[in-house]
């Protein structure tokens, strides 16, 4: 497995960071478009004409959490080191995010060879609590691997055979089995192809736009954030730059190995 990592945002660079959702080639694209109003908590943080980028999802009446490279890759730390706050649209409602808390190992980002170290989580502050919509809850147990999860963004599209190609600003969603779960999630975009794959009905990965994106794992008490989309660490021979390839691996930051960090931020408990 290729070992460097592509930031799912703007730039290529040894981590990539993630845009839009990259889907099977033999599903159709219509399946694949998720409801916003299904999905209320998760919310996008900037937009460029039609484009919309990077993603956070709220998990507490006055927290959102996503990943840190978004704080850097959108307008949010100028605005808020300007006295001022970053506005953002949860829920059809306008909202201001006046505080930014990086994790502390974020810096090792700018350190190659520290890069298994690091953690792109960022939480967001916002200036007054919130009613609705209701926050979700954080993935607590270790139980992820094998397990589905749905991947949600407004990034770039594309399919399995070609990559990302087109950016139209549509809410998103797509399905994946976690294939490990130890420091970070990772996901494999399986071609449907293969004999022996294990690609899923709606198989996909974030893609470029996607950043910071929850992985939700579904239980009895309703969804839960299980994993932030921070990467890709491209499929084997792909070309340069080229993200969303079958073979790829989708990289989430692991929530339930950072939750009592959350909690410290934003007073919860794991009761």
């Amino acid at each position: 497995m290729p070992s460097r990592i592509l930031l799912l945002f703007i730039t290529i660079a040894s981590f990539a960071s993630v845009n839009a959702i990259v889907i099977r080639h033999d599903t159709g694209y219509s399946q694949y478009v998720a409801s916003e109003s299904r999905f209320p908590a998760v919310f996008w943080l900037e937009q460029r004409s039609q484009r919309k980028v990077c993603v956070a999802t709220l998990i507490h009446q006055e927290w959102a959490l996503t990943a840190a490279h978004c704080v850097e890759e959108t307008d949010m730390r100028g605005h808020i080191q300007r006295g001022g706050e970053y506005i953002v649209q949860i829920a059809g409602l306008t909202a201001g995010i006046d505080k930014v808390v990086m994790h502390p190992n974020y810096a090792f980002r700018y350190d190659e060879a520290r890069l298994d170290q690091e953690v792109d989580l960022a939480l967001l502050h916002l200036d007054a609590s919130v009613a609705l919509p209701t926050p979700l809850a954080l993935y607590r147990s270790n139980d992820e691997r094998d397990r589905v999860a749905t991947m949600l963004g407004w990034g770039f599209s594309g399919i399995g055979t070609t990559g990302i190609q087109r950016d139209d600003g549509r809410f998103r969603q797509a399905r994946n089995l976690v294939s490990d779960a130890q420091a970070r999630l990772r996901f494999d975009f399986d071609d449907p192809r293969l004999p022996g794959n294990r690609a899923v009905d709606l198989e996909g990965l974030p893609g470029l736009g996607d950043s910071g994106g929850p992985a939700l794992l579904q239980t009895d008490d309703g969804w839960h954030v299980a994993g932030v989309a921070v990467g890709e660490i491209s499929a084997k021979d792909a070309p340069a730059g080229v993200q969303g390839l079958y073979g790829a691996v989708g990289v989430y930051e692991r929530i339930s190995a950072h939750a009592a960090w959350i909690d410290s931020i934003t007073g919860e408990s794991a009761d």
